[in-house]
């Protein structure tokens, strides 16, 4: 190992933590970057010569430095927005859709799972529901709101409040029978036993939920978009596609790619930060 890597910078301690995670495992650094330059470098042949399918990725950065790399932030009215600016409209949207699916999906998930009967009667209709697919809601949701954007929310709340359900109610259900019996002995009231007892136990459940739910909402968005126009990254590539602009579809492929990664690991820090050390 280079000895380099062992030297402490008490005056930089962002560097000495990027020190110490290469120190610990440089296999995760490195093996990432040459897998990318493995796939580039086969892009780029598999896509050079004359008149490809695809651009390469030269073509791509050639195609999109000016003005979508450089200056993301630029708003020329209407639809000619920067990818800055497409991709919080549809983070918006998001927002407000995955925010009403958690606090609708964890309650109703809490209600189910606290009472056999609601878990009886409605885990067939929420089963038969969570199949359908995203897209199929949204000419019910067109018919029903007359708008394109409280629409698309409908279509992320739609999406994403089943796996917040499901998990939400399957992590009420599987508190320990000794944690039960504890609060009878102690004579806890509802209150106290909800928060004390049944919202502990059920986080790490409910966070799965949400992870799961968080990823959903982001593709949905991008597909739902592309139906319903106006300002937001899933318009972006379908007009992009309409207009031949392969190397703009590509580049925004990847911030859609890289926000949803976001997304997720934004998600999974909440928890870890929430969710007992005993429970992880």
């Amino acid at each position: 190992m280079n000895p380099t890597l062992k030297i402490r910078n008490k005056k930089n301690p962002w560097l000495t933590s990027l020190v110490a995670l290469f120190n610990k495992s440089p296999r995760k650094i490195i093996a990432p970057i040459i897998a990318l330059g493995i796939f580039l470098t086969i892009w780029q042949i598999l896509c050079s010569g004359e008149n490809p399918n695809l651009p390469s990725p030269l073509t791509v950065l050639k195609e999109t430095w000016n003005p979508l790399i450089i200056n993301p932030f630029y708003d020329n009215g209407g639809t000619d927005k920067g990818l800055f600016w497409q991709i919080l409209a549809s983070l918006q949207r998001v927002g407000i859709g995955f925010s009403l699916a958690a606090l609708v999906g964890i309650s109703v998930g809490v209600l189910i799972g606290a009472s056999p009967l609601m878990y009886d009667a409605l885990d067939p209709i929420f089963q038969v529901l969570r199949t359908i697919p995203p897209l199929a809601w949204l000419p019910i949701s067109l018919a029903a709101f007359r708008q394109s954007d409280p629409s698309a929310i409908f279509v992320i709340f739609i999406t994403a409040i089943w796996p917040i359900i499901i998990n939400t109610t399957v992590g009420v259900q599987q508190i320990p029978q000794d944690y039960r019996n504890v609060s009878r002995v102690l004579q806890l009231s509802k209150i106290e036993y909800f928060f004390n007892i049944l919202i502990p136990s059920a986080v790490p459940y409910i966070f799965t939920g949400l992870r799961i739910g968080i990823g959903l909402s982001w593709l949905a968005i991008v597909a739902a978009e592309m139906l319903v126009g106006g300002v937001g990254i899933g318009f972006f590539i379908w007009d992009a596609y309409n207009s031949s602009r392969l190397g703009q579809i590509i580049l925004a492929l990847i911030y859609v790619g890289v926000v949803g990664l976001l997304l997720d690991r934004m998600v999974g820090f909440i928890g870890n930060l929430i969710v007992p050390e005993e429970q992880k």
